[in-house]
């Protein structure tokens, strides 16, 4: 019966990696930052509220490091698994917490499990950004630490929406994907 459960387990982060991915690349809305804005936190929030924080956070990283990997923004890939991973493990982990301890009903869960995840979210990618403004960027694209975090801010309404309608998409989603017997929470 384990080797089923692993089995079940690897199907779906597989699936939750891929339709991370889908969600990510399929609609792009761009930003005046030169990033965009897109739905795929909802299946990042969807794998760590399924899979468990190590599971959920492989599945969310992946899907959404093979967007960046594919869809031309390479110099972002390894920060947005680090971010993603990290955004699924928190909001995992809260998750978790909330259905243990307070017996709270599943949305309310999910809304503060979300907005815990993607305050991760909002605030890795406003340092990578710095990271990458001033530490990566050689020659004219690099700019001193004090454009780099003016421009990080500028970027905060954006993965803030983002975020926003991660949670809210997941929040529709968990209800439904929360009956598939998978949980693997390592």
């Amino acid at each position: 019966m384990k080797g089923l459960k692993n089995t079940r387990v690897l199907v779906m982060a597989a699936l939750l990696a891929a339709m991370t991915y889908v969600a990510t690349t399929v609609i792009k809305i761009p930003t005046p930052t030169m990033g965009y804005v897109h739905i795929g936190d909802s299946f990042v929030l969807l794998s760590g509220f399924l899979l468990g924080s190590l599971t959920g956070g492989l599945a969310a990283g992946i899907g959404s490091m093979l967007s960046d990997l594919l869809g031309g923004y390479v110099a972002w890939a390894p920060g947005t698994f680090i971010i993603k991973f990290a955004t699924a493990a928190v909001g995992a982990l809260v998750f978790e917490r909330l259905g243990k301890k307070t017996g709270l009903h599943l949305p309310a869960r999910s809304i503060i499990s979300g907005v815990s995840g993607e305050l991760v979210m909002i605030v890795g990618y406003f340092l990578y950004n710095i990271i990458m403004l001033t530490l990566v960027n050689t020659g004219a694209e690099q700019v001193a630490l004090g454009a780099a975090i003016v421009q990080s801010f500028a970027e905060i309404p954006f993965n803030g929406a983002q975020g926003i309608i991660g949670i809210c998409l997941s929040t529709a989603l968990i209800p439904v994907l929360e009956k598939i017997p998978v949980k693997s929470y390592a």
